[in-house]
């Protein structure tokens, strides 16, 4: 059994600790709660978690992961077929050259495209 020193040590609490006031002006305070909602937490964790020098991880916008799994899907099927022909399968024999470039153009579509969704993602943030 523990000591009594070491059994209310476990029993405190961040909210049965006083809170630390950050002054701010409204905007700064808006701008804060932006950050914070951004990086999915509250404004109080956010502040701790930066106050110790916990670098945030931004939330990703599931909708834009799905975005990335479709392409990613057509990308995989894309190449599927660009491999059976490089390997003169019977099942696309009567691919024309023509097709294999559009095959190749729809390729390099696709990975644009996903360029462009992860940009959307993964917003560059400066470093101090």
């Amino acid at each position: 059994m523990g000591t009594f020193v070491e059994i209310k040590a476990k029993d405190v609490t961040r909210k049965g600790c006083s809170p630390i006031k950050v002054y701010c002006l409204p905007e700064e305070r808006a701008e804060i709660e932006a950050m914070a909602n951004a990086g999915g937490h509250s404004t109080s964790t956010y502040l701790r978690l930066v106050g110790m020098g916990y670098r945030i991880q931004g939330v990703i916008d599931a909708a834009q992961v799905r975005e990335m799994v479709r392409v990613n899907g057509d990308l995989g099927r894309l190449g599927g077929l660009l491999k059976l022909w490089l390997t003169n399968d019977a099942r696309v024999a009567g691919f024309t050259p023509a097709t294999i470039h559009a095959l190749l153009s729809k390729i390099e579509t696709m990975r644009d495209e996903m360029s462009r969704i992860m940009e959307k993602v993964v917003r560059p943030r400066a470093e101090p």
